[in-house]
């Protein structure tokens, strides 16, 4: 068992908040452990507490477009989720909800080690840079603690604002770009630190 299927185990049986009350399947994540971006979305909706598996309702079928736009698979990159469990009714994730799935996230993002972390919507731009507005900052490239950022809105914003689905397929178009960019090692806007604490590791 590789060390990202321990942890797996510990995700779906872990019982760190309420959410495992509720939920029908933890969603840890899937994709490749080796992969150069990784996406993190808010978390679960129906069909992925349904299925366990992250981004396979209409924001996901939206997702895969995005990814076959810039010529990538689900399986070239990897996906997962600010809190690992389906909050009620597809409600906001409570702050304690978000905490207790912290060092899960963290771990991930040791494990993988990407080369680009996009941060799907406001709630996973908020994990990270807390004091940020993803209407200010989302198509931006932005290094802090050694690793680089690019923020997107959520897939689903496009399916309540039809008018944000060409933003965000414009916001995708630039990612090759951006790898790119890091691979050569060019000069990186630095973004300000971030409040967030960096909890306990597995």
């Amino acid at each position: 068992m590789t060390e990202l299927e321990t942890l797996y185990t510990k995700i779906i049986t872990c019982e760190s908040c309420g959410l495992c009350k509720t939920r029908t399947h933890a969603v840890p994540g899937e994709g490749a452990e080796n992969a150069e971006i990784m996406f993190v979305g808010e978390g679960p909706g129906f069909h992925e507490d349904q299925q366990g598996r992250p981004f396979v309702g209409a924001a996901g079928k939206f997702l895969e477009e995005l990814l076959g736009s810039i010529n990538l698979t689900r399986s070239d990159v990897y996906i997962c989720n600010v809190v690992k469990c389906r909050p009620p009714g597809n409600r906001d994730p409570m702050p304690e909800e978000v905490d207790a799935c912290r060092p899960y996230l963290l771990r991930q993002i040791e494990l993988i080690d990407p080369t680009l972390i996009v941060t799907l919507g406001r709630f996973s731009l908020s994990w990270f840079f807390p004091r940020d507005s993803i209407g200010k900052v989302r198509g931006s490239l932005r290094q802090m603690g050694g690793r680089h950022y690019y923020h997107v809105y959520h897939p689903a914003a496009a399916l309540h604002n039809g008018n944000l689905r060409q933003v965000i397929l414009d916001d995708f178009a630039k990612i090759p770009l951006t790898l790119e960019k890091i691979r050569e090692g060019q000069p990186v806007a630095a973004a300000a630190p971030a409040s967030v604490e960096q909890g306990r590791l597995f």
